[in-house]
């Protein structure tokens, strides 16, 4: 929504794959928080799989960035746009000491007049590893940025995900409430 998408301010962009189905899970076992500069290897390795995951979906728009560069990323706290003013944050999802999964979001206004003025909690980027699946931590990772959201004034949480993509488009909508509201259309120039 928009306009935004992870770093690039491209159309469509790359909701994950992962979250899918929300099992059977030991919530005690997994711990939501907030991501610290240590743990830039462990949410690079997520945020790979994911990129691998949609490059099989649109190779034509869609490209593996090396780990290191994520990792450096979220190393430096450089993976929220500039214009994000610090009303951003990254969560991960920790298991047996290890980083399982992440959600980027921020708060996000729409500059278009005709929207109302209101807060939205955006989820730029939401990733759990391949091993990890089908076990709630997507659930608990969207849940935890959502509940971010709401305690910083937004009314209405909001994501994008590739149209491919439709075990994702499940679980958003299906398993935790989200709707269609726009549709983002592209064209080769």
């Amino acid at each position: 929504m928009f306009g935004s998408a992870l770093w690039y301010g491209a159309a469509v962009f790359k909701l994950p794959f992962l979250l899918l189905m929300e099992k059977t899970s030991s919530p005690a076992a997994i711990a939501i928080r907030p991501a610290l500069p240590e743990d830039a290897g462990g949410i690079a390795r997520t945020y790979i799989e994911s990129a691998d995951y949609h490059t099989s979906l649109d190779s034509e728009r869609y490209a593996l960035p090396s780990r290191e560069t994520i990792a450096a990323r979220y190393r430096e706290g450089r993976q929220h746009p500039p214009e994000a003013g610090g009303e951003s944050i990254t969560l991960v999802a920790e298991l047996d000491g290890g980083i399982v999964g992440f959600v980027d979001a921020r708060i996000e206004r729409s500059p278009d007049a005709m929207h109302r003025e209101m807060a939205y909690c955006h989820i730029a980027e939401i990733a759990v590893s391949f091993r990890h699946q089908n076990r709630g931590i997507g659930g608990q990772l969207l849940r935890a940025a959502e509940d971010w959201g709401r305690g910083r004034g937004a009314e209405f949480a909001s994501l994008e995900y590739h149209v491919a993509n439709t075990r994702a488009g499940v679980f958003y909508q299906r398993r935790m409430g989200y709707r269609a509201a726009a549709i983002t259309a592209i064209k080769r120039l």
